[in-house]
């Protein structure tokens, strides 16, 4: 509706549902959307009023999936995730490549807004030792400058992040990050903390985590798995890794530690595996398929009975990444790879620390239950299977930091046991 004209008919636009649809801004009659409309990975194009049924492309899909778009300072800013990190592309309005935005390093940003008529626009950047600087962005000059660093207990310079890309059982190409203390010798030895999710086009960024930084100091090696059902690609990888491909993610993860023993890194006695909600299955079902390759397993909040998930609280919406037992074919594929059915007598298992919520109305706890139950009934090894219940918690948004804390140095005080690890302060 044209705010100018009091009496002016509402025009709909975009009404079909058939795609995702952000508005940019405009400039008089001509809309700037960001859409994944005919462009898996996303694209920028323009509609003009008089002629709604037809969008102009602007900036065309690429390798690198569009995950936000903004107008600032008469120019278009394009965040791409590439390679499961940031990149950032300035564009001018008709959609002509104007330069690429330096970042620091590898890891992931947020920002990029403002006005039209802004000279500068700012930006966080984040990664796996840096919690957030904030950055300006000189929109004439493409200059980058720090405008606000965070005071840090540790010094971030100590530790250098790699990309890797791993093959997987089927040749499929999976990232990963690798952080570490600079100058570790790959002899095996480095006690190695592998943690991913694969599911729900979800995408794992580089992000900032104390907990992570602590472990790095201990003189751990800390990997994060891309794996398929993520966003990382776009929906043909999340599509990759949803009901009867899920094997694929389970896949990519166990290439990936294959990868870290192969290459030096660690060995399956000084490996962990560490996964919460869609990723405590991840974690569920590589160590049933593959209880060799770990030292350490830690599903947290798991998905772990594939055969009822359904049956409880918000399950039945995750049919949409699983399946539905309903169908034959589905059943098949999801008795498959279930954790808890998938557990068998007599096995070594690693030592295990599942934990869960007694309140946790997402992933109910029953599914942590009955797994742990069954698999220390199954343990032939002298591994401890143990399992944390926090009370008067839920799925984890929202917990009390106290909670956090005391989870997460209950975790960790497992894993530095089962490793003979000591902390050097």
């Amino acid at each position: 509706r044209r705010l100018d004209q009091p009496d002016a008919p509402l025009v709909e636009l975009l009404a079909d549902f058939d795609a995702m649809y952000r508005v940019l801004g405009n400039d008089g009659d001509r809309l700037y959307i960001h859409t994944d409309r005919d462009a898996p990975r996303g694209r920028i194009v323009a509609l003009d009023l008089e002629r709604p049924d037809v969008l102009v492309e602007l900036v065309p899909e690429s390798d690198g999936t569009i995950e936000v778009a903004s107008i600032v300072g008469d120019r278009l800013f394009v965040q791409h995730l590439v390679d499961a990190r940031s990149v950032v592309h300035v564009h001018q309005l008709d959609g002509t490549f104007e330069r690429a935005v330096p970042l620091p390093g590898v890891g992931s940003v947020a920002g990029f807004n403002g006005r039209r008529t802004d000279a500068a626009t700012f930006f966080v950047f984040t990664s796996f030792t840096d919690p957030g600087t904030v950055h300006r962005y000189d929109l004439a000059t493409g200059e980058v400058s720090i405008w606000w660093r965070p005071a840090l207990a540790f010094d971030p310079d100590a530790f250098e992040t790699t990309q890797v890309f791993v093959e997987s059982r089927d040749g499929t190409r999976v990232p990963a990050f690798v952080v570490h203390a600079r100058g570790i010798t790959l002899d095996g030895s480095n006690p190695t903390f592998l943690y991913g999710y694969g599911g729900f086009n979800i995408s794992l960024p580089p992000a900032f985590s104390p907990g992570n930084v602590t472990w790095l100091e201990m003189g751990g090696v800390y990997v994060q798995a891309c794996l398929r059902g993520g966003n990382e690609y776009g929906e043909e990888w999340h599509l990759a890794g949803t009901k009867h491909r899920k094997q694929n993610v389970f896949d990519d993860c166990i290439a990936v530690a294959e990868w870290l023993i192969e290459s030096g890194y660690t060995s399956p006695e000084r490996l962990v595996l560490a996964g919460g909600s869609n990723g405590g299955l991840l974690v569920g079902a590589c160590m049933t398929q593959r209880p060799d390759l770990f030292a350490v397993c830690l599903p947290s909040r798991g998905v772990l009975d594939m055969l009822r998930f359904e049956r409880f609280t918000i399950g039945w919406a995750w049919a949409s990444d699983y399946g539905t037992v309903d169908d034959p074919d589905d059943f098949a594929a999801l008795l498959a790879y279930s954790p808890l059915h998938n557990l068998r007598p007599g096995t070594a298992y690693p030592a295990t620390l599942v934990t869960t919520a007694d309140h946790d109305d997402r992933v109910v706890p029953s599914h942590s239950f009955k797994f742990i139950a069954e698999l220390q009934r199954c343990q032939a090894g002298d591994a401890p299977v143990l399992i944390r219940i926090e009370t008067d918690a839920g799925h984890g948004a929202g917990a009390a930091t106290t909670k956090l804390i005391e989870e997460g140095s209950d975790v960790r005080a497992f894993v530095a046991h089962r490793l003979g690890m000591t902390c050097p302060w």
